[in-house]
């Protein structure tokens, strides 16, 4: 008989694989991808492909507008890191952004600037190559209002910073329609004035519910400087200029009745928040007012879009 021992193992002795690694470059490439505010990107694009589709008539390019979307995406995610690494320290002070990691110095200067580097290059030669020259043009220069025209000039330097601004935020239908057009029409510019009237409203109502971080962050945000009356006055004239603003494609043709009453309606629940931030303000009024904000310009565009599919089918 044998007299060897069987040795039983224990579960210390079994070789447990180290994940720490793949936990920490998980965590690394979350914080890079929190850099390029996804949220906000996917409001971007949408609005992009929304102006490619409405510039063709029929069937789009299915490449070009998988190119444009992508190209504009990479550039879009390099102008907001490079938004987070300029205001590293204004976040650092605020609640909401308190965690992004250039603000808690998890990466370093060096390692964001790299990364929009890579991001807004990849975009640029996508866009130019795949899409064309003018659409890879439009993005760079709407890159650069963005990151650092608004961002390190604007923002620090006046209460009309998002208005002033503003402009850069509101060029995406305008980059979708150069990418299937090669053109910027008429039509293109009324989708980015549209844009353009509803970005304050929108940011305004965030910035009132959040007038106390936004006074520890030293910005010279509308509600800190004038007071919340003030901006809750400006919030209703934008709405009703936004309200107008937005029966412009109807006006001059773009599109039919179908949009026109989408929009009638849309504008009709924008208003009555508006009104109430005006005159019956209150922290979860300006909550509820932003989210809805946000809510309306995506069916907004998606009945323009609706509508201009709706003409080609009974037009056929």
């Amino acid at each position: 008989m044998s007299n060897s021992k069987v040795v039983e193992i224990q579960p210390a002795d079994l070789a447990i694989p180290d994940t720490s690694v793949t936990a920490r470059a998980l965590a690394r490439a979350s914080q890079y991808w929190a850099l390029t505010k996804p949220r906000v990107t996917m409001l971007t694009v949408f609005c992009a492909v929304i102006g490619s589709l409405l510039a063709t008539d029929g069937v789009p390019d299915i490449r070009v507008l998988l190119c444009s979307g992508a190209g504009i995406w990479l550039f879009a995610g390099a102008a907001f890191a490079v938004n987070c690494l300029l205001e590293a320290r204004v976040d650092a002070r605020m609640t909401r952004t308190a965690r992004r990691a250039t603000a808690r110095g998890d990466l370093a200067p060096g390692q964001t600037i790299v990364f929009s580097l890579a991001l807004g290059g990849a975009g640029a030669v996508l866009l130019y190559t795949q899409v064309n020259p003018l659409t890879m043009w439009l993005t760079l220069a709407t890159f650069v209002g963005y990151a650092f025209i608004y961002t390190l000039l604007l923002k620090p330097a006046t209460p009309q910073n998002i208005v002033i601004g503003g402009f850069a935020g509101a060029m995406p239908p305008a980059l979708g329609w150069a990418a299937m057009a090669n053109g910027v029409p008429l039509e293109a510019w009324l989708l980015v004035l549209i844009i353009f009237l509803w970005t304050p409203p929108h940011f305004w109502a965030l910035a009132m519910a959040r007038r106390d971080d936004y006074a520890r962050s030293g910005l010279p945000m509308l509600p800190i400087t004038h007071g919340m009356a003030h901006t809750g006055l400006q919030v209703w004239r934008y709405s009703v200029a936004l309200a107008v603003g937005t029966a412009l494609p109807w006006a001059v043709g773009m599109s039919g009745p179908f949009y026109l009453a989408a929009a009638c309606a849309l504008n009709a629940v924008f208003l009555r928040h508006s009104w109430l931030i005006h005159k019956h303000y209150s922290d979860a009024i300006a909550r509820k007012a932003f989210t809805w904000s946000i809510v309306y310009l995506a069916l907004l565009f998606g009945a323009l879009l609706a509508d201009h599919y709706l003409h080609l089918i009974l037009s056929v």
